[in-house]
């Protein structure tokens, strides 16, 4: 059992005045975390340990010791409950101010604050709930990276399968994120590479394989072809979609923040907003068809082809992300319910476009042009959606949408 006191250290400052520090002793072994406040030898009551009244601050400076005090008797009641055994050297680094970031989810918040800074909207939506899963699972406690074991890595990882029923693939995405907040410590010093409980004949995590589901070119044809009123938002939804797959299934955000200067007469540049890559293609028929619909609305070439994100400050990455997370939102709602006029039976969602894109083109083109449509950086990523043979970018888009 492990014992805490406040005391004044006997090492005097230049400024005359003695260093507060914690002692912790353990089997009659002892050690000392310093408190980062300092005060003169006839200040302080070794008896009592507290400050004298004497002090001018001596209210503020007692809360704030008995504050530490408190906490670090629940850190080691906590470390004590978990372990049948702890050392003096992990009651120390528990406590230690220089490692107040020794904790997971302290690092979690570490590993937010760039996407934070930068407007990662989307990165930040989709890691948060991955995060809150695990932290629920240790009943809202956080906790030290040497206790991320082999043993709590299968039982998280059977109560997200099993408990809130998700996928192979959603568990494989916590489990990731928990591996890299863990290799992010051991890059910062936080904990030693020792513990490390991933790898060969640990913990091992397998990317499950996954298959990219899209519209054959059958249902596509009856995408195309509905009826749908021309004013109506449903017929927008379509356009967007069509749009998307008639560009080699572009991601839904960077259809909705085209511009008009990124058209010319014949061809579209744009830069993916996912991975600021440039790329050029040629505009097909079918897309020049969608763009008459929307010219009368064109007040001069800065504007949005597509009006669903007017108004708001799309200088603002966190703003932008998330309106374009909410208007994805609203036509995946549509689409739904155009798929069932159309006889769709699949999901019809914004990101399958890229799917079908894919799938479609899998016996026309070669899964290098794919790559290259896709502005993939490993190719391995682009075999998920195809495989196939050889020609150029325009020739390429030209074949799979000649059907």
């Amino acid at each position: 059992m492990a014992t805490t006191k406040i005391v004044l250290r006997r090492k005097q400052n230049q400024d005359g005045t003695y260093p507060l520090a914690l002692r912790i002793t353990k089997d009659r072994k002892s050690t000392y975390v310093f408190l980062d406040q300092s005060i003169k030898e006839k200040l302080w009551d070794s008896k009592q340990s507290r400050v004298k009244s004497s002090h001018p601050n001596s209210a503020r400076l007692n809360n704030y010791l008995l504050k530490k005090l408190n906490d670090a008797n629940s850190t080691i009641l906590e470390l004590e409950l978990k372990h049948k055994e702890i050392t003096l050297q992990t009651i120390r680094e528990a406590l230690s101010p220089k490692h107040k970031n020794n904790t997971f989810f302290a690092q979690v918040e570490l590993y937010f604050e760039p996407l934070i800074t930068e407007g990662k909207y989307n990165r930040i939506s989709a890691d948060r709930p991955a995060f809150n899963h695990f932290r629920r699972f240790l009943k809202g406690k956080d906790i030290l990276f040497k206790d991320i074991t082999i043993q709590l890595l299968e039982r998280f990882k059977a109560h997200l399968k099993g408990d809130l029923k998700v996928t192979e693939r959603t568990a494989f995405n916590h489990l990731i994120l928990i591996r890299t907040i863990y290799k992010r410590a051991i890059a910062s010093g936080v904990v030693d590479a020792s513990n490390y409980p991933f790898g060969i004949n640990k913990f091992r995590l397998k990317r499950p394989e996954s298959l990219k589901i899209g519209l054959d070119a059958g249902e596509v044809s009856r995408l195309e072809t509905i009826e749908l009123s021309a004013d109506d938002y449903e017929c927008h939804a379509r356009n967007i979609w069509l749009f998307s797959f008639y560009f080699a299934g572009m991601r839904a955000s960077d259809v909705l923040l085209l511009r008009w200067s990124d058209f010319d007469d014949t061809r579209l540049h744009y830069v993916m907003e996912k991975n600021d890559k440039p790329g050029s293609l040629r505009i097909p028929e079918k897309a020049k068809a969608i763009l008459s619909q929307y010219r009368h609305l064109k007040k001069n070439d800065h504007d949005l082809v597509f009006s669903d994100l007017k108004g708001f400050d799309l200088d603002n990455k966190m703003v932008a992300q998330k309106q374009i997370k909410n208007v994805i939102r609203r036509l995946n709602f549509w689409l739904k319910k155009i798929a069932k006029e159309a006889n769709i039976k699949k999901p019809l969602t914004m990101h399958i476009a890229r799917h079908s894109f894919g799938n479609i083109s899998g016996d026309r083109i070669p899964v290098q042009m794919l790559q290259k449509l896709y502005r993939h950086s490993n190719i391995e990523t682009t075999v998920n959606y195809q495989r196939a043979f050889n020609r150029g970018v325009d020739e390429a888009l030209d074949a799979v949408l000649d059907f």
